[in-house]
């Protein structure tokens, strides 16, 4: 599927890194490896399609689109440590700790959150979308928290050889991976100005394709191999997790995800403007496990 929102995102991300001119600099070029790293930039994408969905200013959204591919660029550094998933390989290429060294990885990944906040917050930014940009970070803000990715990570950190319940694990999804993708479609509809309707059924579709795609994940971690996926596999059953495939075998699974996959595209009805791009993401998204 033709993706022309990429190309956008690629041009913009570069521009908002800081200047390698500094005694510091191995920091930077780590943040560049893991943040220009080939990738599907499915986040950025959903916030840009649901921008122009709602009638928005594409352009004036960018630097927010690119800073939800900052926070999640961040997060992928920090989970591959030792510390927490141990992976060394991530997009088909070593991660950054390998590269760089923990440290130097570990305070690349610090780094990428913070520029995420100046890139929105900044006075360019907000000339362009005033007090919607300043809402549009602090959703981001709460998407990427406590209460969200990092709290679902922790919940995964805790349930590690453990055997959680399935409730667990479906909470454990909704904030590790489906906050970090509901995140950008409501910002997308904030700033165009969306009204409340618009932004309950961007809440919908992104929860919907939030499941499906952690559900898919799980499936590909059984039945795909690393030069497919670009990272390993097999890593959950290594580390004792539980998810959803292990509860509910894998034919139950597939069944979720197209039942998740239908409803994310249903919820696109109410929207005026030509949805057919976020229509086959979802279905795109689900056909990773066919």
């Amino acid at each position: 599927m033709e993706n022309k929102y990429i190309s956008m995102i690629e041009s913009c991300l570069p521009t908002l890194l800081p200047s390698e001119d500094c005694y510091e600099k191995v920091v930077i070029e780590a943040m560049k490896y893991s943040l220009l790293a080939p990738g599907k930039r499915i986040r950025p994408t959903l916030l840009l399609a649901f921008c122009e969905a709602c009638g928005g200013d594409v352009t004036a959204a960018l630097p927010y689109a690119c800073a939800v591919e900052m926070v999640h660029s961040y997060s992928l550094i920090h989970d591959d440590l030792p510390c927490l998933d141990n992976d060394d390989l991530r997009r088909g290429r070593p991660s950054n700790h390998i590269v760089y060294g923990e440290d130097i990885a570990l305070l690349a990944g610090d780094a990428l959150q913070t520029l995420a906040f100046e890139s929105m917050l900044g006075e360019t930014a907000l000339e362009k979308n005033g007090i919607k940009g300043a809402k549009a970070a602090g959703i981001l803000a709460a998407a990427a928290g406590a209460g969200g990715m990092v709290g679902g990570q922790t919940i995964d950190v805790i349930t590690e050889g453990k055997s959680p319940s399935l409730d667990i694990v479906l909470e454990m999804y909704s904030k590790k991976t489906g906050r970090l993708l509901k995140a950008p479609c409501v910002m997308g509809c904030v700033l165009a100005d969306a009204d409340e309707k618009r932004i309950a059924a961007s809440k919908v579709y992104a929860e919907n394709i939030g499941l499906a795609f952690q559900i898919v994940d799980d499936i590909l971690d059984i039945t795909s191999d690393t030069s497919v996926l670009g990272k390993p596999v097999g890593s959950d059953a290594e580390n004792n997790k539980v998810n959803y495939v292990t509860l509910l075998g894998i034919e139950e699974a597939k069944a979720k995800v197209r039942d998740l996959t239908q409803a994310a595209v249903e919820s696109l009805d109410i929207f005026d403007r030509n949805t057919g791009f976020l229509s086959l993401l979802a279905a795109e998204l689900a056909s990773r496990i066919y």
